[in-house]
């Protein structure tokens, strides 16, 4: 770990001044704090904000950026205008990475910054992510990855911190939860959002609102949800407000997964 360690900061010294790719979850937020530590002033984060992005996750993370004392901004991003995102293809993510990443590169441009990094790790090079052939394009830099740090190691190190991100479930894009074909609009981007805020203040801590549109595409989506199979066990004596919670939020009906929700990563 120590060998990594001395890597992954080696590689910040190099590329100071730098920016980060910054979301406040597990990876961006420890890769954010450690360059924060090893470059002080010389690193800045940015939250691209966009409709796929809940508010509260959005307020959440600039709290922790406040509290590890880092400078960050937010910039608007428009990847929702881009038919070739919102027609929701399986490779969407490419096309939210390039967006972002124009929109850094730009920055970094007329600010004087020497790189862009973003929080990809070594355990996602197991996986086929869209996004990273964007981050190719645009020269971004994966010090985690680079430095060999697996998610586990990533939250260990995160805990030794201090940040409450250690032990943070993972919480992907609101597109996410939109199966692949079916349009991502702000509108369900809106119902996937308030429906999870529902669940969530039923006490759930991992699940997902999936916006499944049945029939014709202008037809009123179901909300199915998946919740973690460790905390399933509760649902029986909160099924009802929850499926109250959902229709409100205006789903034509309310499907339970018997399966769960598990991470596919």
């Amino acid at each position: 770990m120590n060998e990594k360690l001395a890597q992954l900061r080696a590689q910040l010294q190099a590329h100071a001044p730098l920016v980060i790719a910054y979301s406040g979850g597990v990876d961006s937020a420890y890769l954010l704090a450690e360059a924060h530590k090893t470059l002080g002033s010389q690193v800045l984060g940015v939250i691209a904000d966009s409709a796929s992005l809940p508010r509260q996750a959005l307020a959440d993370a600039l709290a922790l950026a406040e509290q590890i004392g880092v400078r960050v901004e937010v910039v608007k991003t428009g990847e929702l205008d881009n038919p070739d995102y919102a027609s929701n293809p399986p490779n969407r993510c490419y096309f939210c990475k390039a967006e972002l990443f124009t929109n850094l590169d730009a920055l970094a441009h007329n600010r004087g910054f020497r790189a862009i990094a973003y929080g990809e790790n070594a355990d996602d090079m197991k996986h086929e992510r869209p996004g990273r052939k964007a981050a190719t394009e645009f020269a971004v830099l994966a010090p985690l990855r680079d430095a060999g740090l697996a998610k586990a190691e990533i939250r260990e190190l995160s805990r030794e911190l201090g940040l409450p991100t250690a032990d943070a479930p993972a919480q992907p894009c609101l597109s996410s939860r939109i199966p692949w074909g079916t349009p991502v609009t702000a509108g369900a981007l809106d119902m996937i959002e308030r429906g999870e805020a529902k669940v969530r203040a039923l006490g759930f801590r991992v699940f997902r609102v999936r916006h499944i549109v049945k029939e014709a595409v202008d037809a009123t989506p179901v909300a199915r949800v998946q919740i973690a199979p460790e905390e399933m066990a509760r649902l029986p004596e909160v099924e009802q407000d929850l499926t109250t919670g959902l229709l409100a939020v205006g789903y034509a009906g309310v499907e339970i997964d018997p399966a769960g929700y598990r991470s596919p990563a």
